[in-house]
């Protein structure tokens, strides 16, 4: 296992959102030519960073440029993960403010995560608390997978206000109103966005997550670059989430979440269209596809080791007759394939599945029977105020 790191500046901010990165790449070689002709580049000035100056209507703005930060202005937790095994359950990872492990520049820090297979949990309060009325919210931090990452989360959550937390005692189970950022293990890539939606009711809180985006995550955690993540939600009840300011996902609270805020149940106008064929299939053989040259019919994908010895100690009445294992056919390394050819399969243009109507609200749901515990909540907006930001990390590698 390696050492991922990660680089952060944030900023969270309620109508103006104003980040100043510095990257390398900014540097401008002006080209200039001398009396013979020939190419030569002028001498560039060195990129220095400057810290930012943010403007607007600002709830938190950090570019971790004080290395003694921690442990004032932002506190670790020490806490421990409940049901977890003693080895993982402590809030011990180590945190760092120091320079990018490539290509710094000079003055710039950023807050880097050191520690592998360790919950690691670091937190602050917003200079004032965000109450969602009718601002929106945007929040955005900058995130650098120094090392590539294979499993681990690496994303940010916004704390309701308790009047008995402890920002040294922060687990996964202290309230919060907003997740938000990367998280990924094997081939599942994953970018958050879930709120703790409240029972109007009964005050309970449920989870809902924005559904997941079609564009394709992996480069993210891969490409050892830095990456803004841009989270906003809006009085309207639409919220979009970007990176390196491209929109991979937006949508609305009431109709883009999984579970709803409010229940949906099959609209009883819709009709099946007549054209709507639940009985085609999936997949159809192509029809154009044609047996590539020099396949080997013939010969079989997999054959037996032709070096295989029967072991001395192998008796045929006890074991069996012996057959010596298969491996690849060396024949079809060179070849298009082996075996008998089957043209592949592509998509049914005429596919359509099992028709269902589309849902709407459903207009008589009750849901499980409890005392005066119907409702219909058209702004789930209205989310609980906002009086702290926490950034919670776990890299297994």
């Amino acid at each position: 296992m390696r050492t991922s790191k990660m680089k952060i500046s944030l900023a969270l901010v309620s109508c103006i959102l104003l980040v100043c990165v510095v990257n390398a790449e900014d540097a401008v070689v002006e080209e200039v030519t001398d009396s013979s002709s020939e190419k030569v580049f002028s001498p560039v000035e060195e990129v220095k960073y400057v810290s930012p100056e943010p403007d607007g209507d600002v709830y938190l703005a950090e570019y971790f440029d004080n290395p003694e930060a921690i442990g004032t202005k932002w506190v670790k937790s020490q806490a421990k993960k409940e049901g977890t095994d003693e080895s993982l359950a402590k809030y011990d990872g180590q945190w760092a403010i120091e320079p990018a492990s490539k290509e710094p520049i000079p003055g710039d820090l950023g807050l880097v995560m050191k520690s592998k297979a360790k919950h690691a949990a670091i937190s602050c309060p917003l200079e004032k608390p965000f109450h969602f009325t009718d601002k929106p919210l945007i929040v955005q931090y900058d995130v650098t997978l120094q090392n590539g990452q294979e499993c681990g989360g690496a994303y940010l959550k916004l704390l309701q206000y308790d009047k008995e937390m402890r920002l040294s005692q922060f687990t996964d189970k202290t309230p919060y109103t907003i997740l938000f950022g990367p998280d990924k293990c094997g081939n599942d890539n994953k970018l958050h966005f879930i709120f703790q939606h409240k029972n109007p009711k009964n005050d309970n809180f449920e989870e809902k997550h924005a559904k997941k985006p079609s564009t394709k995550l992996d480069e993210y955690f891969s490409d050892k670059k830095p990456h803004l993540y841009r989270l906003q939600v809006y009085p309207d009840n639409t919220f979009d989430v970007s990176v390196d300011y491209k929109i991979i996902n937006k949508g609305s609270l009431l109709k883009d979440m999984v579970p709803p805020v409010n229940p949906l149940s099959a609209d009883p106008a819709a009709v099946k269209p007549e054209d709507w064929d639940e009985d085609a299939p999936e997949q159809v053989i192509d029809e154009n596809a044609v047996k590539p040259s020099g396949w080997l019919e013939d010969e079989e994908i997999m054959i037996p080791d032709p070096t295989a010895v029967m072991p001395d100690d192998w008796d045929e009445e006890m074991d069996g007759i012996w057959e010596a294992p298969l491996i690849e056919n060396p024949a079809c390394e060179s070849a298009p394939g082996c075996g008998k050819w089957t043209p592949p399969m592509i998509p049914n243009p005429e596919f359509k599945g099992k028709w269902r109507a589309p849902l709407i609200d459903n207009p008589n749901y009750r849901g499980k029977w409890r005392p005066k515990d119907y409702y219909f909540d058209p702004n789930p907006f209205h989310m609980f105020s906002i009086v702290c930001f926490l950034l919670s990390f776990f890299f297994l590698f």
